[in-house]
């Protein structure tokens, strides 16, 4: 009897933390555009129900913000609750383009000694999962090194058989089914579900036929329109058929997830994050959609390149369709979704992260400081190396090419069409003393002079792309 005891005590415990803590799912898009999203934007070309379904059921976020413009950073800020430079990766793992600067050196990997939200929640009891994209790291720093107890990483590429890879030619089924196993096997259990899908991201394709009936809509979409951002084109409507079926793809994927909380009645008991890691691709390598009234996408600071279609929904917490514009950043994550969990926050961990539960009540964060931009490379989308701050409605860049900067009201100008910066020095005295202050507070580095350059060389960042024309 006396051994039968603390063997009772131990599953009656396991019993009252399964009963007490919520599951959680978070979901990445990849190059998805705000401006995408039904939910967003009720002009837009794409149809997402799914994803509008959650928004609502939950809050969406008008100003939510990855804290890279483009992948391997913003992912590396969701795992730690930090900015870029302070982990190392300030670009996409692999990418090393020069300009008339050298870019800044770029870590390869996400270093093991940072303490994950997977390994947060792992160690509070949680199954752990994930199947996607994961992009920090190969050998040695896979998600099972980083707190998932599996790894259905599709770093590698498209995985299963050739027919397979035609119907999927994203991984977007593949990465649902391994979600759905998962969620029934561990049902009876917190788990926390990271799915951080290939889709939009190119190569862009999609299923045969849904590509076929996007054909036939895209007859009646507006034609092609262009406009410029620097040397790169940019795209100002969105028409593209197969961009369309592959978002049909990814959204009917979401909602196999959403049906397999719902069948094994988890849907009251599990929290859905849902966001993209950078802005969609307007400016390069096909401009497969366009970000309007946003500027640019992805690979640039603008807003098109950062701002995300951020949506929450956590029952018993979050109210029904609501919409919250205070601005949150992708280092937030980690400390609201401890809180959620009802778990102690890691301060010391999640250093630049704060938790934004109280927006859900209608409260604020108390962030009450600016937030931060760090891309000191050369975007394969055309952006040149820079560093941006927001603090309240002000938004200013500085180019590190040479110097200049910008400044726009973000209420006022969301498009980011007219630069203040002659007309408000004291403004850009001020947010520029608050930019370099961060720079060395986070350790950033930055990028130099490339004693090799040549003005004349013809740039393949901005060299005119064959883009598709309207039927």
């Amino acid at each position: 009897m006396h051994r039968l005891i603390p063997a009772l005590l131990f599953a009656l415990s396991l019993q009252l933390f399964a009963e007490s803590k919520p599951n959680i799912i978070f979901i990445l898009a990849d190059d998805l555009g705000q401006m995408d999203i039904g939910a967003f934007n009720p002009k837009t070309f794409y149809e997402t129900p799914n994803i509008d379904g959650l928004a609502k059921r939950g809050m969406k976020f008008t100003q939510g913000y990855a804290a890279c413009c483009v992948c391997s950073p913003t992912r590396g800020s969701i795992m730690t609750g930090k900015y870029p430079p302070r982990f190392g990766i300030t670009n996409f793992i692999g990418g090393t383009r020069a300009g008339k600067m050298l870019p800044a050196p770029n870590t390869k990997q996400l270093a093991l000694e940072e303490v994950t939200i997977a390994e947060s929640l792992r160690d509070a009891g949680y199954a752990t999962f994930f199947a996607g994209k994961w992009h920090l790291g190969g050998e040695g720093f896979m998600p099972r090194d980083q707190g998932f107890t599996n790894d259905e990483s599709s770093d590698t590429g498209p995985k299963g058989d050739k027919t397979r890879r035609q119907d999927d030619p994203k991984n977007t089924d593949r990465i649902t089914e391994a979600a759905v196993k998962f969620i029934e096997a561990n049902k009876a259990r917190p788990f926390y579900a990271y799915l951080p899908y290939n889709s939009p991201h190119v190569p862009i394709g999609a299923r045969a036929d849904l590509v076929a009936k996007w054909e036939e809509k895209a007859k009646h979409a507006p034609a092609d329109a262009w406009g410029q951002e620097r040397a790169n084109q940019v795209r100002l409507v969105q028409n593209n058929p197969v961009y369309a079926a592959m978002l049909e793809q990814f959204d009917t994927a979401i909602g196999r997830v959403l049906a397999t909380l719902d069948k094994n009645g988890l849907t009251e008991k599990t929290i859905i994050v849902f966001m993209s890691d950078n802005g969609g691709l307007a400016t390069a390598e096909g401009h497969p959609t366009s970000n309007l009234p946003l500027r640019a996408g992805k690979g640039w600071p603008y807003e098109g390149g950062v701002r995300e279609p951020l949506i929450v929904v956590a029952p018993g917490v979050t109210k029904a369709g609501t919409t919250c514009d205070s601005p949150v950043i992708s280092t937030d994550f980690y400390p609201t979704l401890l809180q959620l969990a009802d778990l102690p926050l890691k301060p010391a961990q999640h250093l630049d992260g704060v938790s934004f539960v109280p927006l859900f009540k209608g409260e604020t964060t108390g962030r009450g400081k600016p937030l931060f931009w760090h891309y000191p490379h050369y975007a394969n989308q055309g952006g040149p190396p820079c560093t941006t701050i927001r603090d309240g409605d002000w938004k200013l860049i500085e180019w590190h090419e040479d110097g200049a900067l910008e400044l726009y009201n973000i209420a006022s100008d969301l498009s980011e069409k007219t630069n203040l910066a002659a007309a408000q020095p004291d403004k850009v005295k001020e947010l520029h003393a608050k930019l370099i202050a961060w720079r060395q507070e986070v350790g950033a580095l930055m990028p130099t002079p490339n004693p090799n350059f040549d003005p004349n060389a013809k740039s393949e960042a901005t060299a005119p792309k064959k883009v598709r024309k309207k039927k």
